[in-house]
């Protein structure tokens, strides 16, 4: 399960994604963060109010760095 997605060539300045964080002025959660294996793009989808829509799809062109749920 992927935790955390950071999108941009230099970390520190990229835009950073993680499961759970509220979005959009707090009315959202970030629900998922997917990454297609066949195409590679990454997907964020966002919940409010029982309600899961695709927020934001990002290609593969784009520099991504993930970070997955680690469980010891």
């Amino acid at each position: 399960m992927i935790r955390k997605v950071s999108i941009g060539s230099d970390y520190k300045a990229a835009m950073h994604y993680v499961l759970g964080q509220s979005v959009l002025g707090g009315n959202y959660t970030i629900h998922l963060i997917q990454v297609d294996e066949k195409f590679g793009n990454t997907k964020i989808w966002i919940e409010a109010n029982n309600e899961v829509v695709l927020w934001k799809e990002f290609s593969s062109s784009m520099p991504i760095s993930i970070e997955y749920n680690i469980n010891f």
